[in-house]
């Protein structure tokens, strides 16, 4: 007979990936310790260390942290302390391998020492890293896991001066306790004015008409524009930047319409601009722009199957992502004509080929990834990059803090398969989330045994925040930016905790999520008062999903899952499951749960790959399934 697996064996290898706390090299351990007591994010205090001795037991080195902190929190900047208490007075050393303003550079010479090095070589960065503090980079500077490898646990810090982190290894620097920042605020106005200035000159021909002059020709016929007053603008990602374009839109006498699950409706309303569905937004847009993060979700979310559903003649706009549309199929849609124009500032590969079928064609105006270039939006990048990374060396995190600290293990430890349970409910709400509305108000309900006062739950909460923002955002949740993040959209995320009678030797007995005041892709995950509700609990160290609704199940949270809403009779579990099997699709597990017998009953269904479209449309006709749903996990 098998062992009964730790109640944390099973979750510690999806936790490393998202705390990465168990994979620290501990021959080079994190220079960044985490205190737990602190209660607000922005106050949260790091040491900085240089040197370890491994005879330091964890339980000592927090001791000896929370000790140093209290002594050094009112200490001049440049004074830090290693976990044996000795004071250094030297200042930090900052390494900047691309042009930063002159404004960030002197922030940052006012606080140490500053070295301006560019176009390095990654062997020469690698030279360079083991003498500095701090590393601040902008998109052309690639910090791999060999330049934190070669850093020795010196670098405290790496800033990007820009919104995008992918050209740093967030999973090295985590493992190395580097913490990582960026600049998401400061070119917000410079990406709007670029959105507004693409959208105007495509649809007077400025592009063309000046490369037409330029070649001898005058063609006053032949670049005849279109109007703006009166056209429907479809902004897909109603943030900072998306918001700024429709205040501008909205002077030039366009209706203003927008698709975001997050924007709260208020504040849309706020400006006169309607949130809809995507497909209500694509369908009825003359013009449409894009600012919508690229996540798997939004990969090529425009394609062939978007194309054709928009109105004949659409314009689209792009200063967001490249990867959110696929090239060739926007190709083939200027050529069909259901596309008449586009205007690119961002390409999947840039720069892109120079034989690029896109930016050759004679409908498409392009520049080259300008969104952010103007002066004062380099001079405000450099000013809050600067103050971040300064904060860092300091011993503070920065709201803008893209990557986790470390956890004490102890916690890690007790919350292991909690955390992960956390991340999986709040990542299966956000899906069954459909409409225009947007999310506005999460609730997390706790049961547990343990007295409400002695469970911290700011990890947990963190965890479900991630599993709700991060499939549909660029943004990167951990315990620091968690409460920022969800207030940055608009998102209140409330907490309940409820004692039940059961052993207080686990810290949570279950974990519900409930999303108010939104429609559901999945009718039968809405409960009596009219939210969408999930309910799951850790099972030997495994998560499982074990309400919907108001229907018990009990499945494993792994893999993939389709829920059915079927009426309870024989032969369900069969019908549906050959459906997958023709189909070659391999089922983990099935679950059926049911409120009242021969009546309604949910089945779950774990799968290991997607069906495709004729499978689930298969699944539909099932004359006794009621409604369905796939979700991935």
């Amino acid at each position: 007979m098998a062992s009964t697996p730790s109640p944390h064996t099973a979750a510690t290898a999806h936790l490393n990936s998202l705390l990465s706390s168990s994979s620290v090299n501990h021959n080079k351990p994190s220079n960044l310790s985490f205190l737990h007591a602190s209660s607000n994010p922005s106050s949260i205090k790091l040491l900085h260390s240089s040197s370890f001795s491994p005879s330091i037991s964890s339980s000592s080195s927090t001791t000896a942290i929370c000790n140093v902190l209290k002594t050094v929190e009112s200490a001049d900047i440049s004074l830090s302390r290693d976990l044996h208490g000795v004071v250094s007075t030297s200042k930090p050393t900052i390494l900047v391998s691309e042009k930063l303003g002159e404004a960030g550079l002197a922030l940052l010479r006012s606080f140490g020492n500053v070295d301006c090095s560019y176009d390095l070589s990654p062997q020469d960065l690698c030279a360079k890293i083991s003498l500095c503090d701090a590393l601040i980079v902008r998109s052309g500077t690639k910090v791999t896991r060999e330049v934190f490898e070669a850093a020795q646990g010196r670098l405290k810090v790496v800033g990007r001066a820009g919104v995008g982190i992918d050209n740093v290894d967030l999973q090295a620097a985590t493992e190395f306790g580097c913490l990582v920042v960026n600049a998401p605020t400061a070119n917000t106005i410079a990406a709007a004015e670029h959105g507004i200035a693409l959208l105007t000159s495509m649809a007077r021909n400025v592009a063309q008409s000046d490369a037409s002059m330029k070649a001898g020709k005058w063609l006053r016929s032949k670049y005849v524009g279109v109007s703006l007053v009166g056209k429907t603008l479809a902004i897909m990602g109603f943030g900072k930047v998306g918001s700024e374009v429709a205040r501008r839109a909205k002077g030039l006498g366009m209706h203003v319409i927008a698709h975001d699950p997050y924007a709260p409706a208020d504040r849309a309303r706020a400006i006169g601009v309607d949130l809809v569905s995507f497909e209500q937004a694509i369908s009825t847009a003359d013009f449409i722009s894009l600012h919508m993060p690229l996540t798997p979700a939004t990969n090529k979310v425009f394609n062939d199957d978007t194309f054709p559903k928009m109105k004949k003649g659409v314009r689209l706009i792009n200063v967001a992502r490249g990867g959110v549309i696929d090239e060739d199929a926007l190709v083939r849609a200027l050529d069909s004509g259901i596309v008449a124009q586009a205007a690119l500032d961002v390409f999947t590969v840039e720069p892109p080929p120079k034989d690029s079928k896109l930016v050759q064609h004679e409908n498409v105006t392009v520049t080259p990834h300008l969104g952010a270039s103007t002066k004062e939006a380099q001079e405000g990048v450099a000013i809050e990059i600067a103050e971040a990374v300064v904060g860092a060396l300091n011993g503070e995190l920065s709201a803008t803090a893209v990557n986790a600290p470390m956890v004490p293990p102890e916690v890690l430890s007790e919350l292991a398969p909690y955390v992960v349970l956390a991340e999986k409910l709040g990542r299966l709400a956000v899906q069954l989330v459909t409409g225009g509305s947007g999310i506005q108000s999460v609730k997390v309900v706790y049961k547990s045994a343990r007295d409400p006062d002695s469970l911290d739950t700011r990890l947990l909460r963190a965890m479900v925040t991630k599993g709700i923002i991060e499939p549909i955002s660029d943004t990167i949740i951990n315990l620091v930016n968690a409460d920022f993040s969800a207030k940055q959209k608009g998102l209140r995320i409330s907490e309940e905790r409820i004692i039940v009678d059961s052993s207080p030797e686990y810290p949570v007995e279950s974990i519900q999520v409930q999303i108010s005041n939104v429609q559901s892709r999945f009718a039968s995950a809405l409960s009596e008062n009219g939210n969408i509700s999930i309910e799951g609990k850790v099972k030997y160290g495994v998560p499982h999903l074990t309400r919907v609704g108001p229907f018990s199940v009990d499945v494993s949270l792994e893999g993939n899952l389709i829920l059915c809403k079927q009426v309870d009779q024989p032969g369900m579990i069969g019908k549906v499951g050959n459906i997958l099997g023709e189909s070659n699709v391999n089922v983990s597990f099935m679950s059926v749960g049911r409120t009242v017998k021969g009546k309604q009953a949910i089945m779950a269904i774990g799968v290991d790959e997607e069906p495709d479209k004729d499978t689930q449309k298969k699944i539909g006709e099932v004359s006794a399934v009621e409604e369905f749903v796939f979700l991935k996990l």
